[in-house]
């Protein structure tokens, strides 16, 4: 059975549990040097200047750390932030109740906005550039556009597929930042930080051994710890040593590329069924039994960021390297499955 350690699901004690490991201030931080660099500057620039931030668009993968940069960003400034998700404001008068109950300088953190209503992305235009709302009032030939003053804030919005993001909005953002997979000495230290706040003892051997295949995902790491803690309480003394974290991922059939089971299902069924491409998304998902967006959200961007798959104009391809990591010869030549 395969792993789940990749889903973009998360029950509500595991997301409360995020929130408690978040780090509060740039300086508790790991990783991500040059976009924190330049997020600090801002902040302590809009904060000298006794100004709101200027809007900001964070994206890349899930799981790198856009929710907690935002909420570092509140703190950092001593505002409130209110936060939502693209999906969950379907109309106008959604983001209306948001924005006319905002205070001077407050954050307003929006994830996923590329999933915006049309309707509800033009009402945050004038917010964006004029701190203003336009109200319709009445229908038809007699309707009047009332415009309302709003406090000066700040958007920050999150996405994972900034290609989506029309070209009226994201101009409107005057920062915009991509957020990168971590490097393992980062994601290694950012093991043994949340390691501590669970009050799970871990080996540095063992935290590098897990950043080595967690995708570069912070969120991957952690799932991935907790795990190994089970093993290690019941197989072993309690302490997350090498031994049993080698022997734990093993039989959570993560390997040591971070690769689980659909990520090899994807690429072997590429390379028997396809010849190694190039094939389609669609043709994916159905194969898969997988939505279109997971593949190009979640498994995607690190098969490409690792070189096992290309994205063509014609389809997706697995690369010779993914091929003789799996095993195949170089031709992609295998038995179907």
């Amino acid at each position: 059975m395969a792993n789940d350690f990749n889903t973009p699901f998360q029950f509500n004690e595991e997301a409360d549990l995020e929130i408690s490991l978040r780090p509060k201030n740039f300086s508790d931080f790991v990783g991500q040097a040059e976009l924190l660099e330049h997020l600090e500057i801002s902040v302590k620039a809009a904060k000298e200047r006794n100004e709101n931030l200027d809007h900001i668009l964070l994206y890349g993968p899930p799981g790198l750390g856009k929710t907690t940069l935002a909420y570092i960003m509140a703190n950092e400034l001593g505002v409130n932030i209110h936060t939502t998700t693209g999906p969950a404001m379907e109309r106008k008068k959604d983001i209306a109740a948001i924005l006319s109950n905002l205070e001077e300088k407050d954050i307003l953190f929006i994830d996923e906005i590329h999933r915006l209503n049309r309707s509800v992305e033009e009402t945050l235009y004038p917010a964006m550039e004029d701190y203003a709302l336009d109200i319709i009032i009445g229908q038809g030939p007699s309707a009047k556009t009332l415009r309302l003053d709003i406090p000066k804030f700040t958007l920050i919005g999150a996405t994972t597929r900034a290609g989506m993001l029309t070209s009226p909005l994201r101009d409107r953002f005057g920062i915009i930042n991509r957020i990168d997979f971590y490097d393992p000495e980062d994601l290694a230290r950012i093991v043994e930080r949340d390691a501590h706040v669970l009050n799970i003892r871990v080996e540095h051997e063992a935290a590098l051994e897990i950043s080595k295949r967690s995708r570069g995902t912070p969120r991957i790491a952690i799932r991935i710890l907790k795990r190994i803690r089970d093993y290690a309480q019941i197989k072993g003394d309690g302490t997350v040593k090498l031994d049993i974290t080698l022997t734990a991922l093993e039989k959570l059939n993560i390997d040591k590329m971070g690769l689980d089971e659909i990520d090899k299902r994807l690429l072997r069924l590429i390379i028997e069924k396809y010849a190694g491409g190039p094939v389609g998304i669609e043709t994916l998902a159905i194969a898969l039994s997988e939505a279109k967006e997971t593949i190009e959200d979640i498994y995607e961007p690190y098969l490409i960021q690792t070189g096992f798959l290309k994205r063509t104009r014609n389809g997706r391809v697995a690369t010779d390297f993914a091929k003789e990591y799996l095993g195949y010869p170089a031709d992609g030549s295998g038995a179907l499955f």
